[in-house]
């Protein structure tokens, strides 16, 4: 590819999010949204973050491909951790914590 070429979607990339985040933030941000549309949108962070870890502990590029016990170990507890104490800073710490103690002890 380009440097053009990879400008270009930089850019275009930049306006899109620009425009999604204006859609909410600058139309929308003064007003109350309705209780209908509230609702699904506190489930954000509960979807997304599960969607963005996922691939990297059920097939890591750093191991080929195949399941790591170090990733699996750091997820679970971070999953439990999320849940006992319904707090998704904490289970992020929990899992990084977990992470880095199965990777000192596993090598």
């Amino acid at each position: 590819m380009s440097d053009a070429t990879v400008w270009t979607v930089i850019l275009l990339l930049a306006a899109g999010s620009y425009l999604i985040r204006l859609s909410f933030l600058g139309l929308v941000g003064g007003r109350r949204l309705p209780d209908w549309l509230m609702a699904p949108l506190r489930y954000t962070t509960v979807a997304v973050l599960p969607a963005l870890v996922a691939p990297i502990v059920v097939w890591p590029a750093a191991t080929g491909g195949q399941p790591d016990p170090a990733r699996l170990a750091a997820a679970l507890c971070a999953l439990a951790v999320g849940v006992v104490f319904r707090s998704t800073l904490g289970g992020v710490a929990a899992g990084f914590a977990a992470f880095a103690a199965g990777l000192w002890i596993g090598g």
